[in-house]
């Protein structure tokens, strides 16, 4: 088991909104000088049209800083799937995270069920897990029967509760019926807050230990350490009004906190 870091955990760093957006490399430098020892490159586009030589030169800048990398992405058609299995084999990845659902193709669980039966057997030939994450999208019920009757000990959940909260599923009923099948574990903190004029409220996320996240429990029920699971930082974080500096720098912060909490949790 080891603590690692996100693409999502620099969501605005890399963003358009940023001067000069973070690249890989700079990602990588930064989870290593922070103390982590994963970095999951998840929803990052551009990695899919790097060739041989980027990819290999990417793998060894990860193992000259002594990180493991993993990789993330959505969609469960096989072909893309393989596509992310090559990846990973250039990568030296053996964690794949994606979702059932993309934004043209919204399997059923008897259509996703089919198609992962078709492509998880190369993953298992390959050494590499595939790992559906909980949200909203999709229940959490339904996420269970897939992996179950896929049946296969490299097809698992990537357990990340707070998605699921606007399904109306309780963070601690996901973490109970997840935990037998996680494979990763996404860590973020949630809250919510009453807008102006306590005309509702705003979910979104906070420093990690802040919020309505019960990390303990979810380690209790999970047991990452016993079963080699690694825990990925993750940020819910707003824009701030004073701009991109301030959020950049935020962002850092959080990161930071998140990791020495979690170093400190050992």
């Amino acid at each position: 088991m080891a603590y690692g870091i996100s693409t999502y955990a620099y969501f605005w760093r890399l963003s358009a909104r940023a001067p000069e957006p973070m690249g890989l490399p700079e990602m990588l430098r930064d989870t290593a000088e922070l103390g982590g020892r994963v970095f999951q490159i998840c929803d990052y586009a551009p990695v899919e049209t790097y060739d041989r030589a980027h990819l290999a030169d990417l793998r060894d800048t990860a193992a000259d800083l002594g990180l493991t990398l993993e990789l993330g992405t959505r969609g469960i058609r096989p072909a893309h799937l393989l596509a992310y299995l090559d990846l990973a084999g250039e990568l030296g990845v053996t964690l794949v995270r994606s979702m059932l659902n993309t934004a043209d193709h919204r399997p059923d669980t008897t259509e996703a069920v089919t198609l992962l039966k078709e492509a998880v057997p190369r993953y298992a030939e390959a050494g590499v897990t595939l790992g559906l994450e909980t949200y909203e999208q999709v229940a959490t019920d339904d996420l269970v029967s897939v992996v179950r009757a896929v049946d296969d000990p490299h097809l698992g959940i990537v357990l990340d509760p707070g998605n699921s909260v606007a399904r109306l599923e309780r963070p601690a009923d996901v973490v109970a019926a997840c935990a037998p099948y996680t494979v990763n574990i996404h860590v973020k903190d949630f809250a919510f807050t009453r807008r102006d004029g306590w005309v509702g409220f705003t979910y979104a996320g906070c420093p990690l230990g802040e919020g309505l996240l019960d990390y303990d429990g979810m380690i209790a029920a999970a047991r990452p350490e016993e079963r080699g699971i690694n825990q990925i930082v993750e940020h819910w974080l707003p824009w701030q009004d004073e701009g991109f500096e301030a959020t950049a720098r935020l962002e850092h912060q959080w990161t930071q906190h998140s990791i020495n909490t979690l170093l400190r949790s050992k």
